[in-house]
């Protein structure tokens, strides 16, 4: 089974039920990959999801990707590629699959340039960083075409429209 952990800090809104947007999400994101099992199986796989401030988020990004800037959203996985589908043979029946953090201020500002709300934007960053914790990633064109695909099938069985589409005014 998947358990979803949310922190949240001051200044994310307390109007919004975080922790099951952050569960919606990260099973919605699960649900679409050949990792689905993930959600229903008998040992525990938990997510950690951060909501945080810019100025953390930017030194979290400094000091592990060496990029001097706040970010949306970072993930840091705890499994391997590789071993993701030997999640069943844990020795404690628990597996930590990774963080997942947000920067208020970039989500905010990302969903007012969007017109969306910020809890739709931020499903997609959580949806975006489950991915990533999936060893899914967007370095060369055809992998970000595939998870750019995923995140929108994701999306939509949330009933949230295409993030990536275009519109020219």
């Amino acid at each position: 089974m998947i358990e979803v952990a949310v922190q949240l800090e001051p200044g994310w809104s307390e109007s919004i039920d975080w922790e099951a947007l952050g569960t919606r999400a990260v099973e919605a994101a699960i649900g679409v990959t050949p990792y689905a099992d993930i959600i229903t199986a008998s040992y525990a796989a938990e997510i950690s999801i951060r909501l945080t401030e810019d100025d953390e988020v930017k030194t979290l990004n400094a000091t592990y990707r060496q990029k001097d800037k706040p970010t949306n959203v970072l993930s840091f996985p705890m499994v391997q590629d590789d071993l993701l589908e030997t999640l069943a043979n844990s020795d404690d029946g628990e597996v930590l699959l990774g963080d997942i953090i947000l920067a208020r201020g970039v989500c905010e500002r990302e969903a007012a340039e969007k017109g969306v709300a910020t809890e739709i934007h931020a499903t997609h960053l959580i949806v975006h960083g489950t991915l990533h914790l999936l060893g899914f990633d967007h370095m060369i064109d055809e992998e970000a075409e595939a998870m750019e695909d995923l995140e929108r099938t994701a999306l939509a069985t949330l009933d949230i429209g295409d993030p990536y589409v275009v519109t020219e005014e």
